[in-house]
């Protein structure tokens, strides 16, 4: 199958939508305290702002007919001037997403390796990302691609 990834565009919102649905079922189901099935992480608004903001760059990995089959979300982040920490510059991965009928087909990392070079070309430091804990499958794919833990997020729970 023939990938390629180009920058989103107002044409791709539906299919984008689509995707995102994808994602929020499955944060769904492992954290239906936070998140609220049926629903998206962005609307069509919302996604026509994010595809022209050059610090939320958004890619997707579309087939020879032109089909999304999946996307990356991005957001540059710069730390500078802080007294307790180096200047850096990071490429950080909002949701990465490949249609749960084309997983498999090193899509998910045709995405990665394009946002790995994206990163290169803005200077940044590192890319990074977060992945919810109980979605196994994610954590998997982005340890067998090469990443590492930087940091672990805590919650204690309390009772309503």
């Amino acid at each position: 199958m023939e990938i390629y990834v180009r920058k989103a565009e107002e044409k791709d919102i539906d299919r984008i939508l689509s995707l995102l649905k994808q994602v929020l079922e499955i944060h769904a189901a492992i954290r239906p305290d936070i998140f609220v099935s049926g629903t998206t992480k962005y609307t069509k608004e919302e996604l026509k702002m994010i595809f022209t903001n050059e610090e939320t760059p958004v890619f997707v990995a579309a087939d020879r007919n032109d089909t999304v089959l999946g996307y990356v979300f991005c957001m540059l982040q710069v730390t500078k001037n802080y007294t307790n920490m180096k200047d850096r510059k990071t490429l950080y991965i909002d949701d990465l997403c490949v249609d749960q009928n084309h997983q498999g087909k090193h899509i998910g990392t045709t995405l990665y390796d394009y946002v790995i070079e994206y990163a290169k070309k803005q200077n940044c430091n590192d890319v990074t990302l977060n992945v919810w804990e109980g979605n196994d499958k994610a954590r998997l794919f982005y340890e067998k691609i090469g990443m590492k833990v930087r940091k672990t997020q805590m919650e204690h729970l309390l009772e309503e």
